[in-house]
């Protein structure tokens, strides 16, 4: 569901299995002041304004960055506890980051109302997770590296050992969709390592895969799939989304595989106050 707020558009994800006491949003690249190529796209009409670009790294002027921080802000319970993403495996916590901190990790968690986790992208995969009691959620970037390093079964684990072992749920955001995403041997054998020379697990990786005819070791991968099997090994089964392609939906937004230069979009989740 498209929602505004202070001229920014946001998603809200549909989310049935969500508890109550959640609140999670994602937002899109319309409604800031950034300029291209960080602005609002190819299809936003003039009234919309500049671009909602949150990343501090992709070369945007920071100032503009900023005031897109504090409209964000303007929507959320607390400063989101922004990470340093480096396509690992690290998880923190997120209720426990010390002011202006940006550690570096790929996931973070919390079991403190108020607490925002959030993960920017611009093709990447953001997954969110909490467990059904509300009383633990998190966020992680599942890039292609952190998810078949583990990402998402390590950001698990963080979760469970804070709240014990009730159902974890899960939603998968906004990401190069099945049809964009090419990627060589070198991404398919990463994978198959995942899967430990278990049969079935790697049969389940090699069906995320579907070879290009006529291109040699090119391959299109299905990052929500492999998303999901990551999540099955860990008991996680009852998965939403997965269906919002950041490459081919360039209205809504950044992808950096379309267009090299862009800004990042977030995906947060926090429990309510």
């Amino acid at each position: 569901m498209q929602q505004s707020f202070q001229g920014a558009q946001w998603l809200v994800p549909d989310w049935p299995d969500a508890p109550a006491n959640i609140g999670f949003v994602c937002t899109t690249r319309r409604g800031g002041v950034s300029p291209e190529p960080y602005g609002p796209g190819p299809q936003a009409i003039p009234t919309t304004g500049g671009g909602l670009n949150l990343g501090v790294h992709v070369g945007d002027d920071p100032s503009n960055v900023a005031f897109n921080r504090a409209i964000l802000r303007g929507r959320l319970p607390s400063e989101p506890a922004w990470l340093s993403q480096v396509h690992g495996t690290a998880v923190v916590r997120a209720d426990r980051h010390g002011r202006g901190e940006v550690p570096e990790a790929d996931a973070s968690f919390a079991a403190m109302p108020g607490a925002v986790c959030a993960i920017q992208t611009a093709d990447c995969l953001p997954v969110l997770l909490a467990n059904r009691a509300g009383s633990v959620v998190g966020a992680a970037h599942a890039g292609w590296r952190s998810l078949a390093g583990g990402i998402l079964e390590a950001t698990v684990e963080a979760m469970r050992a804070e709240a014990g072992e009730g159902e974890i749920i899960a939603w998968l955001g906004p990401a190069i969709g099945p049809q964009e995403f090419e990627v060589g041997e070198d991404v398919l054998s990463a994978f198959l390592a995942s899967a430990d020379g278990a049969a079935v697990e790697e049969a389940a990786v090699r069906a995320a895969f579907v070879a290009r005819p006529g291109i040699p070791g090119k391959y299109l991968a299905d990052i929500y799939a492999l998303a999901r099997l990551a999540l099955r090994r860990v008991g996680v089964t009852a998965v939403s989304g997965g269906g919002l392609c950041t490459v081919t939906d360039a209205s809504r937004f950044y992808s950096y595989r379309r267009d090299k230069v862009t800004g990042r979009q977030a995906t947060l989740i926090w429990i309510k106050e």
